[in-house]
Formats: C-alpha cells, sequence, structure tokens
C-alpha cells in the first residue's frame, strides 16, 4: 500500500497519521496530466480504500468500511477546501500575507472513541464507514498533529499552479514550495523577468521624458 494522491506530487510525506491529511488535499488534479481523485465516485472510492488502508496500517488496526454514496464525492472534495482553508488560516507568519485576512474555517461535529491500546495508553480512534469514518480520521489525526506541534509544518506549495500539500522539514520551518528547484525556481524566475520588464519600462519612460520634454 502506499499513499497514491501524494506519491503524484513526489513531495516529502507527513508522518504517521497526519500523512492522511496530505494524502485528502494532494488528490486535486495536477494540471492536465492527472485527474482529480474524488470527481467521480468509482475512482474516491478507490483513493479512500487504499489511504485507510494505509493509515489502518501504520496504526496497527484493521481497515474501515470505504463504500461511498453517489453523493459522497462532492461532500468529501468540499472537505478537502476545508483543510486547504485550515492549512492557509493556520500557516506560520512567514509563510503569508501579513495583509490577508483569515479565510475562516467550519465544519460539523465528528465522533471518535477513546480506547486504551495493550499498553494502557489511551488511543483517539475514528469511527463510522466510508466518508463519516475519513472525516473522524482526519480531524482526530489534526487534533494529535496539533497537540504534538507537527501541525504547522504541514503545508500547501505557495506555487498557485501546484498547490500540493508538502511536510516542511527545514530545521527553522520556513519551506514555502512543495520543491525549490521545481516550484521554487519556476517563481523565482519569473519574478526575475517581472523585475527586467518594470525596470526596462522605467528606463524607457525616463528616455522618453527627455526627448519629449519641451525647451524652455
Amino acid at each position: 500500500m502506499s499513499w497514491v494522491a501524494s506519491e503524484r506530487y513526489r513531495v516529502r510525506q507527513a508522518p504517521a497519521g497526519l500523512a492522511l491529511v496530505q494524502e485528502l488535499i494532494n488528490t486535486r488534479a495536477i494540471r492536465e496530466y492527472a485527474p482529480d481523485l474524488l470527481a467521480e465516485r468509482e475512482t474516491a472510492e478507490q483513493w479512500l480504500t487504499g489511504a485507510a488502508g494505509e493509515w489502518a496500517r501504520i496504526h496497527g488496526l484493521d481497515a474501515p468500511d470505504c463504500a461511498l454514496s453517489p453523493s459522497d464525492p462532492r461532500a468529501l472534495r468540499g472537505l478537502r477546501e476545508s483543510f486547504e482553508r485550515l492549512l492557509t488560516t493556520t500557516a506560520p507568519a512567514s509563510g503569508k500575507d501579513p495583509g490577508a485576512a483569515p479565510r475562516p474555517v467550519s465544519g460539523r461535529g465528528v465522533a471518535v472513541r477513546l480506547a486504551p491500546d495493550e499498553a494502557g495508553q489511551v488511543r483517539l480512534l475514528p469511527v463510522g464507514r466510508g466518508r463519516g469514518w475519513l472525516e473522524s480520521a482526519l480531524w482526530s489525526e489534526t487534533l494529535l498533529a496539533q497537540r504534538a506541534g507537527t501541525w504547522p509544518r504541514l503545508k500547501i506549495c505557495r506555487n498557485s499552479a501546484c498547490a500540493s500539500a508538502f511536510y516542511d522539514t527545514s530545521r527553522n520551518n520556513s519551506g514555502v514550495w512543495h520543491d525549490v528547484r521545481i516550484c521554487g525556481n519556476a517563481a523565482n524566475l519569473r519574478a526575475s523577468r517581472e523585475r527586467k520588464r518594470i525596470r526596462a519600462a522605467a528606463e524607457g519612460d525616463r528616455d522618453s521624458g527627455g526627448e519629449d520634454a519641451p525647451a524652455g
């Protein structure tokens, strides 16, 4: 088993169960060469079966029933948007526009189960089936990651054409690109070209002003 959606982006994987949140976000389409995995019921169910199976393997649990209803793919796409907003809202200040207003995040309550493991440690376990199980698992993993301090390292690539979810492993948690060589270099090249264009335009304006200035 593997995290199919995230593998398409070749991103740094989030640790343990937090990878499930990353996986949901990375189900989005990748330009023209990879489809939205939540677009249709069949592909959404296939993705959820694989993702839930990988999550269960990591936690040493049985995989849940992943059957979806015809309306579930649309609801899952809405859930994905909620987590995208949540990551944007809680991103470190160094990666945010200081003038941007926080984006509201809303969600309904979900059920979870508290149960001790063989060592007597209480575990937070998702309940339900299909979409209900996924919601329960996602919010459980979000809570655990926030308590563990790993949540701020799960980010969305600043390149809007990419927008993949990646796990920042930099020492000071300052990463903004899922891959500096791909998205970072492309953004820097665009910025460099824009600076040259502005500089050339400014120089052209100065030259034009000098030639056309009226005589005294």
